[in-house]
């Protein structure tokens, strides 16, 4: 190149960044699509059946539901089909976002991991069934301490029984269970499978209880996870000492829910705000009214 067009294209330079950096930044960046869910375990303790459930979480105003595996069971053991859950669902105009689910799938033994994977298999077919398209994967077996590159082998392959059923897994971590209690393991694990269809399901009190915090979600993207449990912790209890009885409205705890919302609002992606609460005080109450409270409470931030 002849000096005197290297000069000219070093003096150009600047001007091809400058205009580069204002078309990106002239650009903003979509917020998430927020939706609103109900776990059924916000509202157990009232001893509702399934369908009863689901016509509560219509009339409070949720999008759609997080469902349990179990109560998908005992629907089917009173002599109901899968097919006529799956019509409920969609006459209530209530979209099953995910499940919960307690199979062994991470466990050491190779044997309680066949099994769990087995079970995995069993219950994503029921879920595929009824329009369910996700499903909790908490590390359910797993052993202090857990090697991440074993984990991720087993996530990857949960992840391609995902595939194969439609219902895909998201990794889930507990706060108060040591062997897999943070957010860092769960992403250590997450991104070790190295899989375009990865991705995480936390949850406001697990973050708390297992001493992540909450400035670690300014740090993911917004493919990271699509579900998050919501619920607030309650002031005057140590850490160490909450369980999951002890969840509150969010809000009406100390979490700093407006920093939250405001993290997930810009995260972008699809962000589905399930909330789940396990209080005795909220399950003697009216479970409409259970139900329509936590709505009000979380759409305040949202």
């Amino acid at each position: 190149m002849k000096r005197r067009n290297l000069i000219k294209s070093i003096a150009l330079a600047p001007l091809v960044l400058t205009n580069t950096e204002t078309f990106a930044k002239s650009q903003p960046k979509a917020e998430s699509k927020i939706y609103f869910c109900l776990n059924t375990s916000t509202i157990r303790g009232q001893k509702l059946t399934l369908p009863e459930m689901i016509e509560t979480s219509a009339k409070a105003g949720f999008d759609g539901m997080e469902i349990w595996v179990n109560e998908i069971e005992a629907y089917l053991a009173s002599g109901k089909s899968l097919s006529s859950l799956k019509t409920l669902l969609e006459d209530s105009k209530q979209i099953p976002f995910n499940a919960i689910g307690f199979a062994p799938w991470m466990a050491q033994d190779s044997e309680k991991s066949k099994q769990g994977f087995a079970q995995m298999e069993k219950e994503m077919g029921m879920l595929a069934a009824i329009g369910c398209t996700r499903v909790a994967a908490p590390a359910i077996g797993a052993t202090a301490p857990i090697d991440v590159m074993q984990s991720a082998e087993k996530f990857s392959q949960l992840l391609e029984l995902g595939r194969k059923t439609g219902v895909m897994p998201q990794l889930e971590f507990w706060g108060s269970f040591g062997p897999f209690h943070s957010l860092s393991q769960c992403l250590s694990v997450a991104v070790a499978a190295n899989d375009p269809d990865a991705k995480i399901l936390p949850d406001v009190y697990h973050l708390y209880r297992g001493g992540s915090g909450y400035h670690g979600l300014k740090l993911l993207s917004g493919d990271a996870f699509d579900v998050i449990h919501v619920n607030d912790i309650p002031s005057g209890i140590d850490r160490e000492k909450l369980a999951d009885k002890d969840r509150v409205y969010p809000g009406d705890g100390i979490a700093p829910y407006q920093e939250i919302a405001d993290s997930l609002t810009k995260m972008g992606g699809t962000k589905i705000l399930s909330l789940e609460l396990f209080n005795e005080k909220y399950w003697a109450e009216d479970a409409l009214s259970v139900a329509k409270t936590g709505l009000e409470k979380t759409k305040k931030f949202f």
